[in-house]
């Protein structure tokens, strides 16, 4: 199977959950949704142990966030909880790049492609700077359309709007890398 295909089923695992909580919402309600996004994130974990195969820690961490600030939605009958939790996880992916790489001198960007990308270390930090103010930008976005936006619009967002701007990102990222590595 080839590494396009292989990226591409990846792609569709990981957006699963989010697929079938704005499929729910449309047929139900947020609290429905909430739920279903619940189960299908652990039903995730559940297919890859049952499959052996590795279980990424940014799942485990989703699914923790997805736990906490689901429980919160569907216990205090609130949507803003499960609105902010894109935001808290955004945040969480900038900040562990900022903190790996100040703190620790990782840089994660090179540390999850430096397999398959060669560059020189100046570039890796522009990659690893430009990615976490991604993240936490991403994140201020989502909390800007659920504060100014009604439910629905932020369901659209959610599912259509981010993927565009990460879909959107991984390509100005390649446009990048392919730029430097000509030099």
């Amino acid at each position: 199977m080839g590494i396009g295909k292989l990226l591409s089923m990846k792609f569709l695992f990981d957006l699963f959950p989010v697929v079938l909580f704005f499929i729910f919402y449309k047929i139900y309600d947020i609290y429905i949704a909430t739920a279903v996004l619940m189960l299908a994130t652990y039903s995730q974990i559940l297919l890859l142990r049952l499959f052996k195969k590795k279980i990424e820690k940014i799942l485990i961490f989703t699914a923790i966030v997805i736990t906490v600030f689901g429980g919160m939605t569907l216990f205090f009958q609130n949507n803003v909880f499960i609105m902010w939790k894109p935001s808290i996880i955004y945040w969480a992916f900038g900040l562990t790049i900022l903190i790996a790489d100040k703190l620790y001198k990782k840089n994660l960007v090179q540390l999850s492609l430096g397999s398959q990308v060669k560059l020189e270390k100046k570039y890796w930090q522009n990659l690893s700077w430009s990615t976490a103010l991604f993240f936490i930008f991403l994140g201020f976005l989502n909390i800007y359309i659920a504060q100014n936006f009604n439910e629905d619009t932020w369901v659209n967002f959610k599912l259509f709007g981010m993927t565009a701007i990460l879909f959107i990102y991984i390509i100005l990222i390649t446009l990048y890398i392919s730029k430097v590595n000509k030099n």
